[in-house]
Formats: C-alpha cells, sequence, structure tokens
C-alpha cells in the first residue's frame, strides 16, 4: 500500500524527468534546426569524363567544384551547403539520360549541369524538361539547344555554333583567301558549326572546295587530310575537338600540309593546345574564354584558384563553363530566394553575371528570347612558340562581345513554351 509521503515522491521524480526531458528537447532543438538548414542542396553534372572529350569535361567538373566551395563559404543555397554529383555520359545519348534521370529520381538534385557532347545535352534537355528541372548546358554549342530545340527550363553558357562562326570568319576570309576546305566531325556540333562557317563564307562572297566528315574518335585522318590538299583550298578549316583534333593537327604538321594551305578552325580548346608538339600549334582560331586578360577584375584570383585544384595548370574555357554554371543558379536562388524551376528560369532571362563570374572585359548576359548567354569571343592565333610565358599558346588579336556574334534572337527559331 502506497504512503502519501511515497506518492508525493514518486510525482517529484515524474516532474524532475519530465522537466530534464523538456530541457533535453530545448537544448537539442536547435542542432535539429540546424541539421535540416544543413541537408546538402545537390546539383547533379553529366559530362564525358571518359573517351575523346574527358580532358575537357574533367576540367568543367573542376571548374564546378571550385564554384561549390566558393558558394559554400558563403552560406550555399538558401542556407543550405550544396553539392555535386557527377556522373560519366561516356559520349552516348543513351547512357546520359540514364544518368540523368538516376541523379534526378534517385539522387534527387534541385539542378542539372552538363554536357560537352551536343547530342547528349540535348537528349538530357528533354529529360529535365519532362522533370521541370533548371538545366543550365555548361558544354554543347549546337544551335538547336537554344535555337528550334530551345527549352524554358534550359540555360547555355558555352556559345553556339553561329556565334563561333561568326566571330573569326571575316578574318579568315579577308587575310587568307575565300576558298575553304572542311574536316568536320559527323555528329550534330560538327554539322552546325559547319553549316555556320559555309553560311559565313557565302555572305563574303567565297566558295567551299569541299566537306570531309570524320566519325568521333578517328585516329587516322590521312585519307582525309589527302582529298582536302587535292582540292587546294586557301584555308583548311579542322574542326574536330578533344584527342580527335589533336591527332589531325598532329597529322597535318606531319604531311606539311601547313605549308601549303593555312590551316584554321572555328572553337579551340586550351586541352588540345597542350596536348600537341609545337609544330602542330597553328592557325587562327577563336577561344571562348582565356586565362591571360591583364586589368580584367577577377581573373587573376580566379586563375590562381584553379592552379591549386589543377595541378599548377592555367584555366580553360572549360573551367570557366563549369565554375559559372553553378555560380549563375546560386546567383538566381538566392536572389530569388526560391527554388522553384519556373520562378528562377523567368528571373534568368536578361539576369547578367558579376565581375567575379563573367571574368571578361564585355558584358556577359542570358538572353531572355533564347536563354543562351551573350559571352565573347577570344580570337587570334595558336603559338608554336609561346614568347616569355610557356603556357600562354594563344595570341589574343580581339575580343568579340557576345551580342555582336550571336544571330538575332528572331533568327534562332527559338520559340519557349512555359509551363502554366
Amino acid at each position: 500500500m502506497n504512503t502519501p509521503g511515497h506518492i508525493r515522491a514518486v510525482r517529484r521524480r515524474t516532474v524532475l524527468k519530465g522537466a530534464a526531458a523538456a530541457a533535453a528537447l530545448q537544448l537539442a532543438s536547435p542542432f535539429i534546426i540546424k541539421a535540416r538548414g544543413e541537408t546538402p542542396l545537390r546539383i547533379g553534372m553529366v559530362d564525358p569524363l571518359t573517351g575523346v572529350y574527358a580532358a575537357v569535361a574533367q576540367n568543367e567538373v573542376t571548374g564546378a567544384r571550385l564554384a561549390v566551395q566558393q558558394v559554400n563559404a558563403k552560406g550555399g543555397i538558401l542556407g543550405r551547403p550544396i553539392e555535386l554529383l557527377v556522373e560519366d555520359s561516356a559520349n552516348d545519348v543513351g547512357t546520359g539520360v540514364q544518368k540523368a534521370r538516376k541523379l534526378i529520381d534517385r539522387d534527387q538534385v534541385a539542378f542539372m549541369i552538363g554536357d560537352v557532347n551536343s547530342g547528349v545535352a540535348q537528349a538530357i534537355a528533354q529529360v529535365t524538361n519532362e522533370k521541370k528541372v533548371l538545366h543550365i548546358v555548361s558544354g554543347g554549342h549546337t544551335d538547336t539547344i537554344t535555337g528550334s530545340d530551345c527549352k524554358w527550363n534550359v540555360f547555355r553558357v558555352c556559345n553556339t555554333t553561329s556565334m563561333e562562326a561568326n566571330a573569326v570568319a571575316d578574318l579568315l576570309f579577308t587575310k587568307f583567301g575565300k576558298k575553304w576546305h572542311f574536316i568536320t566531325p559527323d555528329y550534330a556540333f560538327g554539322h552546325t558549326l559547319q553549316k555556320a562557317a559555309l553560311a559565313d563564307l557565302q555572305k563574303l562572297g567565297g566558295q567551299m572546295t569541299g566537306n570531309e566528315l570524320t566519325p568521333l574518335g578517328t585516329t587516322d585522318f590521312s585519307a582525309y587530310l589527302i582529298k582536302a590538299r587535292a582540292a587546294n583550298p586557301d584555308v583548311l578549316l579542322v574542326l574536330p575537338q578533344g584527342s580527335d583534333m589533336v591527332n589531325c593537327l598532329k597529322q597535318i604538321a606531319q604531311f606539311g600540309i601547313g605549308k601549303q594551305i593555312h590551316v584554321a578552325g572555328l572553337q579551340q580548346e586550351l586541352e588540345s593546345l597542350e596536348a600537341m608538339p609545337p609544330e602542330a600549334r597553328v592557325g587562327i582560331w577563336m577561344f571562348e574564354w582565356y586565362w591571360k586578360q591583364p586589368g580584367v577584375p577577377s581573373v587573376e584570383k580566379f586563375v590562381a584558384d584553379i592552379r591549386k585544384m589543377n595541378g599548377g595548370k592555367v584555366p580553360t574555357a572549360r573551367h570557366w563553363f563549369g565554375y559559372t554554371s553553378v555560380h549563375t543558379l546560386a546567383a538566381v536562388a538566392n536572389k530569388e530566394k526560391s527554388l522553384d524551376a519556373k520562378k528562377l528560369a523567368e528571373a534568368l532571362g536578361g539576369f547578367e553575371l558579376p565581375d567575379n563570374v563573367k571574368l571578361q572585359p564585355n558584358k556577359c548576359y542570358y538572353r531572355k528570347g533564347d536563354h543562351q548567354l551573350m559571352t565573347s569571343s577570344f580570337v587570334g592565333e595558336a603559338l608554336s612558340q609561346p614568347a616569355g610565358d610557356p603556357e600562354d599558346l594563344f595570341r589574343v588579336e580581339r575580343v568579340v562581345a557576345g551580342d555582336k556574334t550571336a544571330p538575332p534572337e528572331a533568327a534562332t527559331g527559338c520559340q519557349l513554351k512555359w509551363p502554366a
């Protein structure tokens, strides 16, 4: 039988336990709230980390990782740290689509960036559009991505193929002649790049002597080069990229073709120049971004930051693509205080990049009508023997603003269809 004293003691112990539990909950609450706030916000990235474009894709990833570090150091996105999840598309459309669906459905990414391969990028854009995920194409150039196949949720950082051709065509025509021959990679990027260059050539009053279509991953270009030399053009335009570009230019040097014909192209990559012997580094080209820009705000710091992550090597345009893609997403989400894809896509129309992200002298912004970034083209000459700085493999002769090279919005074929 319980005595009154025993009952009072039990009640007292119960009250003390309740108070202790309440105190423990109060102490724990800030940590619970903090833990919720620190749940990472995931960004998915699909790029060809193996194969022909492995070097440029890996540099895009490095640039994106630098941006992730910088964004997280300033509080992340809406107070949440961001996490980059990277998948290899292996230059294959089916693989790229599968990886994109995995990132969205299983890993629950909030945003998507990538891919270097234009065909893969377009296929992934179909997935992100279906899933209503904001997507920035960091490295696929074919016109249709922000042209006839544009989508309300898809933006692009790198140039279009038309922008690349428009930046350099008049210089090649004026300086070297009106007869051009093309070595063209046989897929979406190559086709649209060659088409854009041919359109410029015809406007200038020139003529094409031939167009050699080369499969992705070609190692022996001799048959194509023999035909090109026999056509006797003024200019041989080399359009393949990645290791295909390196192999083609090495064989051009071995055959001595550059002694008879001016060798040039529309898009050049620092990764390719670094992989070539000096005798293969020739011709007039355009870079989409170049690391040596004296006096341009924030470029020097970006170069130093990338060196720390890149084995001491200077950054390339691909580093800048990945870097800018992540910073764009963070900037617009924090500005709008939202993760809603439609709201952010609407806000990105006309969005201008700040100095520490654009890293170039000209204004850099996303056009409202087609979601294409108006980014500069760095036009100049590849250097077989750099003067002074062995890392400076390209002499910039002019920097052309994006709104000077881009076709008018009405001419792109883009008709954005927004969800209700």
